[in-house]
């Protein structure tokens, strides 16, 4: 799933725009740099104690509303932590309390983590941002010649290569591996949007991650996990097995009739360098440090800050706004989103999420030096969020001004968080309710006319068979298997799973003038017109 979050388009005053349209002329013709040391603070350290006492409240009062099992939250602000804690259980159900070195998995927080990693390459001169993929993956590929032949790790990191949104996902929760499913990427249709549309791309990333990895001739989990170790990140990992092998680690949980529960824990290790990191509050401050201190722990230089730099910087506006004229649009560095805020301070954050069970968010103010990451152990609906957007708030005014969201008071930003995670959530569901069937049923043709393998280049082959009455669907190298309910005439459904799952989708037969079924699209894996697959 999608794993960007930023709050809602922020509306400036009418007069303030007149003045600036005024200016803009000028300021085209003669560019102004700007000191960012003279960039005037809003945050001072009672404003953060006070934030802090507000922002502990507010944690444990949500966390008895939501009945989210765990939160751990850790603040960096002028190079110290100031606030490191854990909340609640690692899993439902038992005893075993969260502490600030518990383990979780941080999801989409991993691809601002590895960009530092690939950062500190840079600043080692070992490969640059502009080095192209095939420099260093020679048998990559995708589906155009001249975009091959020219994209660069840094298209990939920025979600500018072309691929759509969530390319390869699917083929993940089918088992293929990451050479496989890289391998794949090339069937995808670009439609020629290479460099001109922002699409999140979890093996986009990834692509560029072992790129760099392998400009250094070692594998990713070696180049990624030397830095965490050079940082003193000492429960962190860009490895499953670590994770799970960690006695304190927390379970990812789901909500199930009002309950949060435990089912089965996401094994994102294909995905590693987007989605597959773990850590602890207590390293995550460390890299917040690192970021805040310009690339240094302790006055110790680790990375170049000019490398540090490069990741900040806008690379392609991934949110734009409705009304340009009076509100700010969003933009994607490499690995961060990048933001202003009401006030002109440079916003960089991620969020994470995994429908399976993780919900993180890391959000930076460089002018203020100051960082909040807060990783919890459940299903997305925006807690994460809005903890750290209130805390942000709180230190800045003391309250949460209603006006910069656009919202009449009292605002909520839980819900305006809950509700965006929804709609990201409920993305790519089918518009038909198979769970209601139609008015007049046509009849099915005869079940064995439908079996048989079908197979497409992009996602291979796919088998129905009758098994004993019931059309079952086997697909992807796990061989997870479905069964077929009739819907209507030559359509089926079934219930998806896995972390993209899309609850019910149909499967619409098409039928030969021999009685038996030629073709079958499959509806929940037609994201990149892919979804067809023929009979062989």
């Amino acid at each position: 799933m999608r794993f960007i979050v930023q709050p809602r388009s922020f509306t400036l005053k009418k007069n303030i725009i007149s003045s600036l349209a005024r200016l803009l002329c000028c300021l085209v013709l003669f560019p102004i740099t700007v000191n960012a040391d003279a960039i005037k603070t809003q945050i001072d350290a009672g404003k953060i104690k006070a934030a802090i006492v507000k922002l502990d409240k507010l944690t444990q009062m949500k966390m008895r509303e939501t009945g989210i099992p765990a939160v751990a939250i850790g603040i960096v602000y002028q190079d110290n932590v100031v606030y490191l804690k854990g909340f609640g259980v690692r899993e439902a159900g038992k005893p075993d309390k969260v502490d600030t070195d518990t383990v979780f998995q941080l999801a989409s927080v991993s691809k601002p983590l590895g960009s530092t990693v690939i950062a500190g390459l840079v600043s080692d001169k070992k490969l640059a941002w502009d080095d192209l993929v095939t420099r260093y993956e020679p048998e990559f590929a995708l589906n155009d010649a001249y975009v091959t032949s020219h994209l660069t790790i840094r298209d990939l990191y920025s979600h500018r290569s072309g691929l759509p949104n969530q390319a390869g996902d699917l083929l993940e929760d089918m088992g293929y591996d990451r050479a496989q499913i890289l391998q794949r990427l090339r069937y995808i249709p670009l439609e020629n949007r290479f460099r001109a549309d922002y699409a999140y791309a979890n093996f986009g990333i990834t692509a560029g991650a072992v790129a760099a990895a392998n400009a250094v001739g070692k594998s990713w989990e070696e180049v990624s996990e030397a830095l965490y170790k050079r940082l003193g990140m000492t429960h962190t990992s860009s490895r499953y097995d670590a994770f799970i092998n960690n006695p304190n680690h927390a379970a990812g949980h789901v909500l199930i009739n009002g309950q949060w529960v435990f089912r089965q824990q996401r094994q994102p290790d294909a995905q590693s360098p987007a989605g597959g990191a773990s850590s602890s509050v207590r390293d995550m401050t460390q890299w917040l440090r690192l970021h805040l201190a310009q690339g240094k722990i302790d006055g110790i230089p680790i990375i170049s800050a000019e490398a540090l730099n490069e990741t900040y910087t806008p690379q392609i506006v991934s949110r734009t706004p409705e009304n340009p004229m009076l509100q700010r649009a969003g933009f994607y560095g490499l690995g961060w989103a990048v933001s202003y805020d009401e006030s002109g301070r440079v916003k960089l954050n991620h969020s994470g999420a995994f429908t399976m069970g993780a919900a993180t968010t890391v959000t930076l103010l460089p002018a203020e030096k100051l960082g909040i990451v807060i990783l919890t152990n459940s299903a997305p609906i925006g807690m994460p969020e809005a903890l750290a957007e209130s805390f942000i708030n709180l230190a800045t005014y003391g309250k949460v001004p209603c006006a910069i969201y656009d919202q009449k008071e009292p605002c909520d930003l839980f819900n305006l968080f809950h509700e965006m995670m929804e709609r990201m959530v409920n993305a790519g569901r089918s518009p038909t309710n198979y769970s209601k069937p139609p008015a007049h049923v046509a009849s099915a043709h005869a079940l064995d006319a439908y079996a048989g393998i079908y197979a497409n280049d992009f996602v291979g082959s796919i088998e129905i068979v009758n098994q004993n009455g019931q059309l079952e669907m086997t697909q992807g190298s796990a061989k997870h298997k479905f069964t077929l309910k009739h819907y209507d005439g030559d359509l089926f459904f079934y219930a998806t799973e896995a972390e993209n799952n899309v609850d019910l989708s149909g499967v619409r037969f098409s039928m030969g003038t021999n009685g038996k079924a030629t073709n079958v699209w499959i509806e929940n894996l037609d994201a990149y017109k892919m979804g067809t697959f023929v009979r062989q």
